[in-house]
């Protein structure tokens, strides 16, 4: 039975996107369309399926088109509040600009840019039992290269792609309390780096492991790659 959260879901949409600029000279990077439409409906989209339908956008870097795609959007289900972050705020910055839009409540998080498989229901079930001030999603990045398996100079075998690498990384998809604020100075603070960094010190910060599907679209590679998943009638990401 399907459990619905009511909580608000902030979105990272305002970066450049300088390594996929084929498409970002003229759209942000959540934009992006697979299957007809953008990146953000996308994730938008997975976390709707698990009742979560009042959205904060951060936007930054060409925002009109955000807010244009979003003025002609129809939608009874969402409710979706556009914000102007900047230009040029770092990633830790455009979170702590929409701290009055979440009030004092427990919140999803995440990047505009990456799709996953992941169960919003379970990472907060997770989040909740810990009782940390924040989840971070865990995963394991999709192999780039084949691997040869090697008997001193000798070559043994070859393994196309092995399945990720062994270390976990940020995969985003975030629960945070609201105390989380505290850890963000200003429009310069970069989330990946002294709030995480320091959330990790005190204990506060923990990993949940997504096993499942998940890829981020930073190259005209992994465009390709995700519209190719999408025509194949099975997106692995498409869980609604």
């Amino acid at each position: 039975m399907m459990i619905f959260i009511v909580m608000k879901a902030v979105i990272l949409a305002g970066g450049l996107g300088t390594r996929i600029s084929e498409e970002t000279y003229i759209k942000p990077k959540p934009m992006i369309e697979i299957g007809g439409m953008p990146l953000l409906w996308h994730i938008m989209k997975t976390y709707s399926f698990y009742g979560i339908n009042d959205f904060i956008i951060c936007c930054g870097y060409k925002a009109e088109v955000i807010k244009e795609y979003f003025n002609s959007f129809d939608s009874d289900t969402w409710n979706v509040q556009l914000v102007d972050t900047g230009l040029d705020t770092m990633t830790g910055g455009r979170l702590k600009k929409i701290q009055n839009y979440v009030n004092d409540e427990t919140f999803c998080f995440t990047y505009g840019d990456g799709l996953s498989d992941i169960s919003i229901t379970d990472l907060i079930k997770f989040h909740k039992n810990n009782q940390a001030i924040a989840t971070v999603t865990a995963v394991q990045p999709p192999a780039r290269f084949g691997a040869l398996e090697l008997n001193k100079n000798k070559v043994v075998s070859f393994r196309e792609k092995p399945p990720g690498d062994v270390n976990w990384i940020n995969g985003g998809f975030f629960v945070l309390e609201p105390s989380v604020f505290d850890y963000i100075d200003d429009d310069s603070t970069v989330w990946e780096k002294e709030p995480l960094e320091n959330l990790a010190k005190n204990n506060q910060l923990f990993a949940y492991k997504h096993s499942g599907f998940w890829q981020p679209l930073d190259t005209l590679k992994e465009k390709n790659k995700l519209e190719n998943l999408w025509s194949s009638g099975n997106p692995p990401w498409k869980v609604w």
